[in-house]
């Protein structure tokens, strides 16, 4: 089982990106799905996170700009960015929670991508 994290990028305050963090392998089952990030020099942190239902969380500093979503015939996770800041800029975490074919259930992380506020 692996995630792979794609879409990060340079972009300009105010604007948006889109990640998508993709699992593939031999999963039975995906229960939640989230983003984190980790700035330079602090501790990694939820951004927000999404069950299998779609009842999602954010933190607070993303409220009203980012949107958590996934395609679970897809077993994808996307985070819509808008009205980026700089203190947005961070490598992004995605993390799911998966119940492969075999084996128990545990935590899988995607490798990260970077995201860069800037102008």
């Amino acid at each position: 089982v692996q995630l792979q994290a794609s879409g990060g990028g340079l972009v300009q305050p105010g604007g948006s990106l889109r990640l998508s963090c993709a699992a593939s392998g031999s999963i039975f089952s995906i229960n939640a799905m989230g983003w984190y990030r980790q700035a330079p020099g602090k501790k990694r942190e939820l951004v927000a996170d999404i069950t299998s239902g779609g009842a999602t969380n954010y933190a607070d500093s993303v409220k009203g700009r980012f949107t958590i979503s996934r395609d679970n015939a897809k077993n994808t996770v996307y985070l819509q960015m808008n009205s980026l800041k700089p203190e947005d800029t961070a490598v992004y975490y995605c993390n799911a929670y998966i119940n492969p074919v075999v084996g128990g259930p545990q935590y899988y992380w995607g490798q990260g991508t970077q995201v860069t506020v800037s102008s």
